[in-house]
């Protein structure tokens, strides 16, 4: 059975593996605080069905409480352990199923296991903020092994901590002109992607917001970090297969080598 995964916007994407639909980071919103959606339209109401959605961290553009609240009724939703305190938000959510988990967890959910993996991301709600969670990626296990990275920075441990994988989505860039610390650009997600060697790759996390104003300053973060992402993964680990996707498309991968 092939796996099927389709990228919506941002960190957003709809794993399909073993008839179990895996939502990442769901975000909806046209626009977010200062940030507002300058490609593709947000994903359609066929996007918010999940058996499960994933959150890798506490930031609003990937914990983002309205877009949680459009998930079905009894959605299962993982979330860092810490973010039930940190985000009072989701205590309101009470028609999902929320779990709270940390790196080595693992949840079955129907015919796939999700497993908590690390992630080296500033794990704070807000920059300034008390409450902390740790950043998570995850690792989808079911036809295929399929890795979502979050938001991460490349650490030394990261292919062994992660494990062997099949397909991995890897953010490779952000939505502003600068990458603080804890991020991948897309030099550092082509050496993420040597490390981790799976046989196929989407690039996630590009060319979807933008801070409102900022249009024309150094619009090529903006623009380029998939293409360039595909043009240093050729280089690097010519084994991987990329996939560069745009918003709303979908690619169909075989099953775990």
């Amino acid at each position: 059975m092939p796996v099927e995964i389709t990228w919506w916007g941002h960190a957003t994407c709809t794993v399909e593996d073993s008839d179990v639909r895996v939502l990442t980071d769901p975000l909806f919103a046209r626009r977010l605080a200062h940030l507002r959606r300058r490609r593709g339209a947000p994903p359609p109401p066929t996007a918010w069905h999940a058996d499960v959605a994933l959150v890798s961290h506490l930031h609003a553009d990937h914990l983002h409480v309205p877009s949680l609240a459009r998930l079905e009724p009894g959605t299962r939703l993982l979330v860092p352990r810490g973010a039930l305190r940190a985000v009072a938000g989701l205590r309101r959510l009470d028609q999902l199923r929320i779990t709270e988990v940390t790196p080595g967890d693992r949840v079955d959910v129907g015919g796939v296991v999700v497993r908590a993996v690390p992630a080296r991301h500033d794990g704070r709600r807000l920059p300034v903020g008390r409450h902390r969670s740790p950043a998570l990626g995850y690792v989808v296990e079911g036809e295929a092994r399929t890795y979502f990275a979050g938001d991460t920075g490349l650490f030394e441990t990261m292919a062994e901590e992660v494990g062997p994988v099949d397909a991995a989505l890897l953010p490779v860039g952000g939505w502003g002109p600068y990458l603080g610390a804890g991020h991948l650009d897309a030099g550092r997600a082509a050496q993420a992607l040597a490390r981790l060697a799976p046989g196929s790759a989407v690039p996630v996390h590009y060319g979807t917001y933008w801070p409102i104003g900022m249009d024309a300053v150094r619009p090529h973060e903006f623009h380029a970090p998939g293409d360039e992402f595909a043009r240093l993964a050729a280089e690097r680990a010519p084994g991987v297969a990329v996939h560069r996707l745009g918003h709303g498309e979908s690619v169909r991968l075989e099953g775990a080598r």
